[in-house]
């Protein structure tokens, strides 16, 4: 007895591989994830488009935020306190030849001096705020 009526030869076959890793670029991270902020509940909707999970769209979203996606050279700002202090004389002539104190978000302290290179004070102060 044939359980199969339904006999049909097969014409065509694609093999899919899905068991290989793919890697994206960050420029094509970037572009992915500001797609998905493009309009309102467009997170899922992109992630399909894109063949990829929502989980992984969401950490790529989340990498963004905390700076660790995308263009290395971007200059942003930092969350900055002025505190008032009662000093004595000689602490403000101290304080009055150029050097500045940066305090990062998680406690790491920069010195430097009115001659710093912006370019790479940004860089150094971006590493010292991934190290947990």
């Amino acid at each position: 007895m044939d359980m199969h009526k339904d006999n049909h030869q097969v014409i065509g076959l694609e093999v899919v591989n899905t068991g290989r890793r793919r890697r994206w670029t960050n420029e094509a991270k970037l572009r992915i994830v500001e797609e998905s902020h493009s309009c309102p509940r467009q997170a899922s909707a992109t992630a399909r488009r894109h063949g990829i999970s929502n989980q992984l769209l969401f950490s790529w979203r989340k990498a963004f935020r905390e700076g660790r996606l995308g263009a290395s050279d971007a200059v942003g700002f930092v969350p900055v306190l002025v505190e008032r202090e009662t000093t004595s004389p000689g602490e403000c002539a101290a304080r009055n030849s150029g050097r500045i104190e940066i305090v990062s978000g998680n406690g790491r302290r920069i010195i430097v001096d009115r001659g710093v290179d912006v370019a790479a004070l940004l860089r150094i102060v971006r590493g010292l705020e991934t190290l947990r």
